[in-house]
């Protein structure tokens, strides 16, 4: 294939690998890995995408699948990727979700793009959420996450897996989601000319708006089932309110036997393409994460069909949240204010058009070393 791409943003055929620690369409993360490929591939481009494992995968993709063992690893191990570079020749390597520092040493050493979609490169614990139950401001350090830990050696072996992980994207042209998450790898030590800031943006295509509810008004919760992503907090909010509607949870996880027994209808995982009629029957979205949101793309996609969302200040939220937000850890503040969201409707924000963040993308495409294999040693 012609090595053109890095002369121009918008070049037609270019062949794009992106790997992935697994595919699926379960969890934001991994849902925008799936809306770029189709945006990319309706542009016009090839499309592979390699994976450690294949998991919950519900739609049709419109890209070339490889298995590459060791992407899905957490700890270092080998991964076959010079092979996979020299059977493809791509233009572009784009890495998401690997954590893998082996892996992540090499696709840097190959020219990659990096998308950080989460904290796990200057976060050894939590998501920047402590142990004590606390917003966590400090930067990447021993002194200030051990206290995160009750066990010094599993301290020190995930900081040094976290250090590990930022040392390979140091000097990598790095993708965010949030100006939040710019500023936190900023603190980590990475350049900050190096980071460019692409927002997800909501792939529900163009019949959503008018999806038919899937069943009466509610009060809707979507997301894993687990403590940072505060679903009992969502409960707990819930009741307090008084509001007259049920309480649906679109998601699954640990916390799943807690958040039924306090009254909530626990739907499981839903599908991507059967949440907009879930979506469309929601008088508002719950949305009180404990962790540091990295976006929140399931608030962007409630309020693209006019469903407000209550949510605390965290992370990247009011980078999309049209406000006003909950001050972090209030419960009572977020009963309050799903109270005040009822009967009310939301209008998508201004600068998330999937067009412009595309041609985003592509510049920072567009910035890669023009020929990938060359740099195979």
């Amino acid at each position: 294939m012609p090595q053109q791409y890095a002369s121009s943003p918008h070049n037609p055929g270019v062949r794009v690998l992106h790997l992935t620690d697994r595919l699926t369409d379960r969890g934001g993360a991994h849902r925008h890995l799936l809306s770029i490929t189709r945006a990319l591939a309706e542009r016009g481009h090839d499309v592979h995408i390699a994976a450690g494992t294949v998991d919950g995968l519900t739609e049709d993709v419109p890209a070339t699948i490889h298995g590459l063992p060791g992407l899905e690893s957490r700890t270092p191990r080998p991964v076959a990727l010079d092979a996979l570079l020299v059977r493809l020749d791509p233009d572009v390597l784009h890495v998401h979700t690997v954590v893998n520092p082996i892996a992540l040493h090499c696709a840097a050493a190959r020219g990659a793009v990096f998308t950080v979609q989460d904290h796990r490169s200057f976060c050894p614990a939590r998501g920047k959420w402590t142990a004590k139950g606390e917003v966590c401001d400090l930067a990447l350090a021993p002194t200030a996450c051990g206290g995160c830990f009750d066990d010094r050696a599993y301290s020190d072996e995930m900081m040094a897996l976290t250090r590990a992980r930022l040392l390979a994207i140091q000097g990598a042209p790095v993708i965010v989601l949030s100006e939040y998450m710019r500023r936190e790898l900023v603190r980590a030590g990475l350049a900050a000319d190096r980071i460019a800031v692409v927002p997800p943006f909501v792939d529900f295509g163009t019949d959503a708006a008018s999806a038919e509810p899937d069943g009466p008004p509610c009060v809707l919760f979507v997301g894993r089932l687990v403590e940072a992503k505060g679903p009992l907090d969502a409960v707990a909010a819930w009741r307090q309110s008084g509001v007259a509607l049920p309480l649906v949870v679109a998601g699954t996880g640990p916390l799943r036997d807690q958040v039924e027994a306090a009254g909530a209808e626990v739907r499981g995982w839903i599908p991507h393409g059967r949440l907009p009629r879930l979506l469309r029957r929601a008088r508002a979205l719950l949305m009180p994460s404990r962790w540091q949101e990295p976006f929140g793309i399931a608030g962007l996609e409630a309020l693209s069909l006019g469903v407000p969302v209550v949510a605390w200040d965290s992370g990247g939220i009011r980078e999309w949240h049209p406000g006003p937000l909950v001050a972090w850890g209030d419960v009572a503040g977020l009963a309050r204010a799903l109270r005040a969201a009822i009967g009310s409707t939301a209008s998508p924000p201004a600068g998330f058009a999937p067009g412009p963040l595309m041609d985003r993308l592509e510049r920072v495409y567009a910035a890669v070393p023009v020929r990938l294999v060359d740099q195979l040693s």
